[in-house]
Order: structure tokens, then sequence, then C-alpha cells
């Protein structure tokens, strides 16, 4: 998603932060006073310490040193609240911006069409929402305040610098500009090496969840050493990148702390020569030191914040540049409500390419009409077409040209939420979440009773085992359902559309994961809940769709032919192939066998 060679970004990334931030102006401002407050409670101490040292111990009175000391002791209370409010002010507003942050990013995600994530992995996201926005959090919950307060501890030290000794302020502030020059420096190098050390971390993150997602396949090809050598040089790279940016900041901080302790030594030798000569007290003396260690501390420690906030500044760019993504799938500006009865479902002279494969045409000038009520099959070969019709009536993906309707309303008029409300969708890879039975059952009908998941699982021939597991239909499945086999996930799957109950039903080979008997119940069910609603069925087996209504033969995002059973033996080649293939029967008596080796030939 960003190339790590690109311009290192600035801290101006950052304000973009502003509208998660503004939500809690009234905290902010309280954080901000008490920050005020610790800052000059702090800086009143060196003051403290010139009087008891000035007035008190040069005086020998038993009481001024009492009263000084008990001056030194109520600074640090105020010292100490306020600190102890400015932590938890901003400790908790850390937390809660990162809490709306992640969400707004994981909100915004998943209303991506599925083109987003052609080219960006799945692990990429999650590093963003992970990694990312732990670097935001760190910021925005410590280091900003921290950087605040050391700020004011900058200003407000070299000011009484200047009061204490002009003379000598002037010293400390001539080295400044000197330390200023490694930070600008170093500085610009951190942020590259920050951004790039982010790019490799998510890298391997997107590599460990592609991985993870898959072992059943990695292992049953034995390639576990082969993924173990790719995630340790993926692990080592990113190491390599970060130890790099350690390297730089850590000389960065070295080279800082040197000039400044190098000045201050310097500056303070030539105070100790003015006490010797009598144009400064002891006192003076004393609260110099003190304003010049604060100045030092906070110069350090501005160093160090800005480092952070550089790194920060890398992660919030690329979370906005999730955010700034739009799906093309986009909703109308005017939107139409979905007629519940019309003419059913038309393509229109649909061509469409995937976003990936833009050379190759998916479909090519496709037209389709199924009828209200109808029930019809979608057969061909791999690639004919068949899923993306689907996916394009899902608008999952909008066709480059043509048009689709139902019940005359053109898909791109309706709002996404009920153009998908109206569509139940059983796919060939069945998806279960981590959850119960009965709430991967309620996933598309969460208000449903127990009753009516009950009734789906029997309609779908899952009643069975699901009643056989250890708590019924509050079993918990496991990530992706791993406590069941193929066939029991997809029963699940069918017993979730069914409970939906939408007038149009997609079902994408939904019994291919079953066995001979299961089948049977569940295309049974099947053709049950087809009963009255519009359903198109995609399938190789064409032993599930002879009853069919009609059968739409594909091929090449083409249609080439459309009918019944019977019919297609004989009008169609390709779909007689088919046939000849899966009942072992010879092919139609009316279909020459080399037309059909033509046919097939030039497939």
């Amino acid at each position: 998603m960003s190339d790590p060679a690109s311009p290192a970004p600035r801290i101006a990334p950052l304000f973009a932060l502003f509208p998660f931030l503004r939500p809690y102006a009234g905290r902010w401002a309280l954080a901000f006073l008490a920050l005020v407050t610790s800052a000059g409670a702090t800086l009143v101490l060196p003051v403290a310490f010139k009087y008891l040292i000035d007035r008190g111990f040069a005086s020998g009175e038993r009481a001024h040193i009492d009263r000084y000391f008990l001056a030194l002791f109520c600074v640090s209370l105020v010292l100490a609240g306020a600190t102890a409010l400015r932590f938890y002010l901003v400790s908790w507003l850390g937390e809660r911006v990162t809490a709306d942050l992640r969400r707004a990013v994981y909100d915004h995600v998943l209303e991506m069409s599925p083109q987003f994530f052609e080219t960006t992995q799945t692990g990429e996201v999650l590093s963003r929402l992970t990694a990312d926005t732990t670097l935001i959090q760190a910021v925005v919950g410590t280091s900003l305040s921290l950087g605040l307060r050391n700020f004011f501890l900058l200003i407000g030290g070299v000011a009484m610098l200047v009061v204490t000794s002009p003379v000598l302020s002037g010293y400390i502030i001539a080295t400044l500009f000197v330390v200023v020059a490694p930070i600008v420096i170093f500085g610009r190098r951190v942020r590259r090496l920050s951004r790039a050390s982010q790019d490799k971390v998510a890298n391997a993150s997107a590599l460990a969840g592609e991985v993870l997602n898959a072992m059943p396949t990695v292992q049953s090809f034995t390639q576990e050493p082969f993924e173990s050598r790719r995630f340790a040089g993926a692990v080592e790279t990113a190491f390599d990148t970060a130890l790099t940016r350690i390297r730089a900041r850590a000389w960065l901080t070295a080279v800082v702390i040197v000039l400044i302790f190098t000045a201050i030594v310097f500056v303070l030798w030539l105070g100790a020569q003015a006490v010797l000569a009598g144009r400064m007290t002891a006192g003076q003396l004393s609260q110099f030191i003190l304003y010049a260690v604060f100045t030092a501390g906070a110069v350090g420690a501005v160093a160090e914040v800005w480092g952070d906030l550089q790194r920060a500044a890398g992660a919030t760019e690329r979370l906005l540049q999730l955010l700034a993504a739009r799906s093309p799938v986009v909703q109308a500006g005017t939107t139409v409500a979905l007629p519940a009865r019309g003419d059913g479902i038309q393509f229109d002279d649909v061509s469409f390419s995937y976003p990936s494969r833009s050379g190759i045409a998916a479909l090519s000038g496709l037209s389709l009409h199924v009828r209200a009520g109808e029930h019809v099959a979608l057969v061909g070969p791999s690639g004919a077409g068949k899923t993306t019709l689907f996916q394009l009536l899902l608008r999952f993906y909008d066709p480059q040209s043509g048009t689709i309707l139902i019940n005359g309303v053109p898909t791109r008029d309706v709002p996404l939420v009920e153009l998908r409300r109206e569509i139940g969708v059983v796919l060939q890879e069945s998806v279960i979440f981590s959850g119960s039975v009965l709430d991967n059952i309620r996933y598309g009908a969460p208000e449903a009773t127990l009753a009516d998941v009950q009734r789906a699982a029997g309609m779908a021939a899952a009643a069975g085992f699901i009643e056989a597991l250890p708590q019924g239909y509050d079993t918990f499945l496991g990530e992706r359902g791993v406590r069941l086999s193929g066939g029991q996930r997809q029963r699940i799957a069918i017993a979730r559309a069914i409970l939906k109950n939408p007038p149009i039903l997609l079902l994408d080979e939904a019994t291919s994961a079953l066995d001979a008997t299961s089948e049977r119940l569940v295309q049974t069910a099947l053709d049950n809940a087809a009963q009255n609603r519009t359903t198109l069925v995609i399938a190789h087996r064409l032993a599930t769709v002879q009853q069919a209504d009609r059968i739409v033969v594909l091929e090449h995002g083409r249609i080439v032919a459309q009918g019944r059973h019977a019919e297609l033996l004989l009008s169609s080649p390709l779909y007689a192939q088919l046939a000849a293939l899966q009942f072992g029967e010879p092919l139609a008596q009316t279909v020459p066998r080399d037309a059909v080796r033509d046919h097939m030939d030039s497939a």
C-alpha cells in the first residue's frame, strides 16, 4: 500500500487526527491545564531552592529554613497532583481516540468492494489496525503530552536562565543552535527508516495471515519448512530495517546528549568563576544549574518525542490511505426502493472484466431474463462467468457496460443494504464464523427465534448432527468452523440462507461437499426453499439441476444455449459433452461426434 522509497512524511499527517480528537475537547482542555500547571510547578522549584540557599542557609534562622522547605513541599504536592491528573486524562484520551480510529478504519474497510482485496492483503489491513494504531495510541496517550510538557519546560527554562544570568544564558542559547542541526539531519533519516520498518512489519503480518488461513494445504503439501523460512526471512528483513532505525535514533540521542552536556559543563565552569569573583550568589548558581538541567532534559525529551511523532505520522498516513480508499461500487445520488413484485432479474447486454484482469472479459454482451419465481440453473466449464453473474447481482462489482435490473429497477439505483437484504446466498466455500451454531444460522436474521432456527436446520438436513453436538445449538464451532466437516459446514450455510427467507436465492455449488444421502435430503430442502422465489443455481453436477425450469449454458462469458435438460442434450454439443462425462452415457445420437469434438477443440 505504500512505497518505502517514497518521501518520508513529516508530522503534518497527525493533524488529520483532529476529527477524532474534537469530540473530547473538554478533556483535552483539562489535560492541557494540568500539563501547564505541572510545568509551572517544575519551573518554580529552582526559585524555591535559590531562596532556601541565599536566605535560609545564609541567614542561619531555622524559621526561614522551615518556611522554604514547606514551600518546596507544597510545590511538590501541586506538581504531583497535576502530573497524576495529566497522566490519567491523556492516557484515557489515547485509548479512546485509538479505539475510535480503529473502529472507523474497520467500518470503512467493511464497506469496500472485493476489488479492494484484489490488491490489498487482509494481513496488511490487520497490521494497520494493530501495529499502526498502537503507535498512534502511544503518541496521543503519552508522547504528545510529554512533548508539550518538555516544550513548555524548554521555553520557560530558557526564559528563567536569561532572568537568572543573561551572560551565562547567552552561552546556553548559542549551543541550542548547534544541537538543532543533528536533530534535523538525523531526524529525516529516522522518519524514512520508521516508515520502511512499518512496511516490513506489515508484510510479515500479511504473509503470516495468508499461511495461517491455509494450514491444511500447507501441511498436506509438507511445506511447513518452506513457509517457516519465508516468514523468518520477512521477520529478519523487518528486524534489520528496525535495527537500522534504532541505530540512527541512538546516534541522534548520543550526539544531542554529548553536545548539551558539554555546553552545560562549560557554562557551569564559567558560573563557578562568577561565584568566586562575587558576581553571582550560590543560590543564583544553584537556580541556574537546575534550569540548565531542566532545559537540557527538555531538549533531549523533545528530540525523543519528535522521533515518536515521526513514526506516528507514518502510521497515520498509512491509516489515512485506508480511509481515503473509495469503493468503485457506490450508492447512487438518488436511490429507489426495490419493488416487492415485478419482472424478475434482467441482465441486459452486460460486459465485465475484473479490475486485476482488465484485458480478459469475464462476461461479453450477456443478456438473460430470469422471470420472477423461476428456477434457473447456470452450467458451463470453469471460468465461463457463472460466479461473476452472482457477484454482479450482489453488486460486489459493477459491469463496465450494460444494466442489471431487479423487478424493473436498475441495481445501481437500489441502496446496497436493501439490495442485499433481498438476496440469500449459499457459496461453494461455506463461511462459518467463530461462534455457536445458533449464531451462525441466525447470522442473516438476528431476530429469529430458536424455533425458527431449528426449523431452518431441519429443512437443510442439519438438525440431526447439530443435536448430536455436545451443546447442541450452543456448541462453539471454532475459527472458520474447524470442528465441522465440509458437508456439515455447508448445511449450516444452507440453513442460514433458508432462515433469511429472501425473495431471491443464489446457490453456488450448494451441495458440492455433501455425500449422496445428504445431498438428496438437502436438494429436496433447497427445492422446497426455492418455491415461490426466484432462484439461480450454479452447478457442475448436472444431476442436481435436471429439474430446473431452465438450464443456461455459459462459455467464455456468453450464453451458448438454454433450455431443459432433454432439449440441451440434443441442441448443445457442450452440454451433451458435460452430461456424457458425468453420467457415463453416450452422447445423444442427434449430436454428431465430430461436431462435439470440433466444438470442444475450439473451446
